[in-house]
């Protein structure tokens, strides 16, 4: 016990540190008890108590009983009477300590207090409490972020995500046919609404003396591809046609089944397209009716370069005669009119070779089996002029 209080004061505290369990904590209990006795005592019951405690340690005020101390003494009474009276000293106390105790000593309603003065954002009081239940908490798990990876499309998503970002928006047949190929794409407006449309049924053309067509064919290099409308045959630079005195590049030639031109009615098995190329990018285009007879060797060396996917550019070893495609007799129509396919631009010269050229039954056939039909429908001459040879 301090030795720096009264006697009277000693005799009051004397219960508490007569027993020797929780003495560690009883002596700031008996100190914040004495703070209250002094508190409330008399000024005569000061006096005689002797000189005031001048000092009680901060933490007394914070620490709360423990649930095993006995209870504080009453002091206000006179220090003989408490030494006789300590049962009810005692009790006395016990109120006191009672009146002095922190307003929420339950620990869950002190938890409560924190969790509420977390969650509005205010930092709890921290009061130590050896009763208090401390929560610690624990950062909480963050999951792994996993860069997300892009699922690899199907075979047949690829397949038609390509098709449909090169041709593969029109068709000969069903829905995408040629009926709606103006409607499909903004760029394939002409082919519903254009005024110099092709094919056509050649009738009527008005004879006249046209200039030869100046064929500067060479045996060229080429390489064969099935672009999944036709068989097409690339050419390599160096062969050409004067044709009005402008000179028109060959660029590669393609196939179609039956033919999508027609001579006073009359279709054929198929037709041949020679495409050109002039230096302003105006296209010229030489087409070559086919119909059964002997074979033709030009193209089969076509069929004999075939590739075995579609898509794939095949070169071919040896160099081909591309004069051997036409026909002996040169005479030709010609008229202006588009593309046969979308976009259908405009502005192409067309030149139809009079005399058609054979092929053999087993050519055809063969063509036949990859493209049954992959003609254009006719489209109105709406007037346009049509010239012939004489």
């Amino acid at each position: 016990m301090p030795p720096s209080l009264s006697p009277p004061l000693r005799t009051s505290l004397r219960p508490f540190f007569g027993s020797s369990s929780g003495r560690s904590c009883r002596w700031l209990a008996g100190m914040a008890a004495a703070v209250v006795v002094l508190t409330a005592a008399s000024p005569g019951a000061a006096s005689a108590s002797g000189p005031a405690v001048k000092a009680v340690p901060s933490a007394a005020k914070a620490q709360p009983l423990a649930a095993d101390d006995p209870p504080l003494a009453d002091t206000s009474a006179p220090a003989s009477r408490s030494s006789r009276s300590a049962p009810s000293t005692s009790a006395a106390s016990s109120a006191a300590a009672a009146r002095m105790a922190p307003a929420a000593t339950d620990p869950l309603e002190q938890l409560r207090q924190r969790l509420a003065a977390r969650l509005s954002g205010q930092a709890a009081l921290e009061v130590p409490n050896p009763h208090e239940l401390r929560v610690v908490g624990r950062a909480a798990l963050t999951p792994a972020v996993v860069a997300p990876t892009r699922a690899a499309k199907p075979v047949a998503a690829r397949a038609v995500a390509a098709a449909g970002n090169s041709q593969a928006a029109w068709a000969y047949q069903g829905a995408a046919g040629p009926q709606t190929w103006g409607g499909l794409k903004p760029e394939f407006n002409l082919c519903g609404n254009g005024q110099r449309q092709s094919p056509i049924d050649i009738r009527g053309g008005l004879a006249v003396d046209l200039d030869p067509i100046n064929f500067d064919y060479q045996a060229a290099r080429f390489g064969v591809i099935d672009n999944g409308y036709t068989v097409q045959a690339n050419i390599a630079p160096g062969s050409s046609i004067e044709l009005g005195g402008k000179r028109f590049e060959l660029v590669q030639f393609h196939f179609h089944r039956p033919s999508e031109e027609r001579i006073d009615g009359r279709q054929f098995e198929m037709s041949l397209h020679l495409v050109h190329k002039d230096a302003q990018g105006r296209l010229a285009v030489v087409a070559v009716l086919l119909d059964k007879g002997p074979p033709q060797p030009a193209v089969q060396r076509v069929w004999n370069n075939l590739p075995l996917e579609k898509g794939e550019d095949l070169a071919a070893r040896l160099p081909l005669d591309l004069a051997a495609l036409l026909p002996t007799d040169r005479r030709y129509f010609t008229y202006m009119g588009s593309m046969t396919t979308p976009p259908c631009s405009e502005g192409v010269q067309w030149v139809v070779m009079r005399q058609p050229v054979t092929m053999s039954l087993e050519q055809i056939e063969l063509f036949a089996r990859i493209y049954p039909m992959n003609a254009r429908p006719l489209q109105q001459a709406a007037g346009r002029r049509i010239l012939q040879s004489q």
